[in-house]
């Protein structure tokens, strides 16, 4: 993100990035949104521009912070406090936990594989 990039820029790259990441197409987050699927190509255009609501529902739907969709942090995770795994992981053993972890690095490894074609 560049000094003079403005707000409403940064906004249409963010939701396309963070859409790409969460591997959705438009009208898959259109539906996890509740939102009509131009509204979304309408955004990522920069035609349009969200409300307030509308911009919780996509933080919501694509699992990241208004902050990263609005330019104010470069880290598209959703913030700790709201992430569902994060808060049931602190209520796990040590063992259990680590259990999680290996769990969950199986899981990003397999996506990662499907992502590069080289696992169905």
């Amino acid at each position: 993100m560049t000094e003079k990039e403005a707000p409403s820029e940064i906004f249409k790259e963010r939701l396309k990035a963070a859409r790409d990441l969460r591997g959705l197409s438009q009208g898959e987050l259109a539906g996890k949104a509740g939102l009509p699927p131009s509204s979304i190509a309408h955004f990522e255009a920069g035609s349009r521009k969200p409300s307030f609501d509308t911009l919780r529902k996509l933080a919501n739907a694509l699992e990241v912070t208004t902050d990263y969709l609005l330019g104010r942090t470069d880290d598209p995770a959703l913030a700790e406090s709201g992430d569902p795994l994060y808060r049931d992981v602190s209520k796990l053993t040590s063992r259990d936990r680590e259990l999680a972890k290996d769990f969950l690095k199986m899981l990003a490894e397999r996506s990662h594989a499907r992502k590069k074609g080289d696992d169905p």
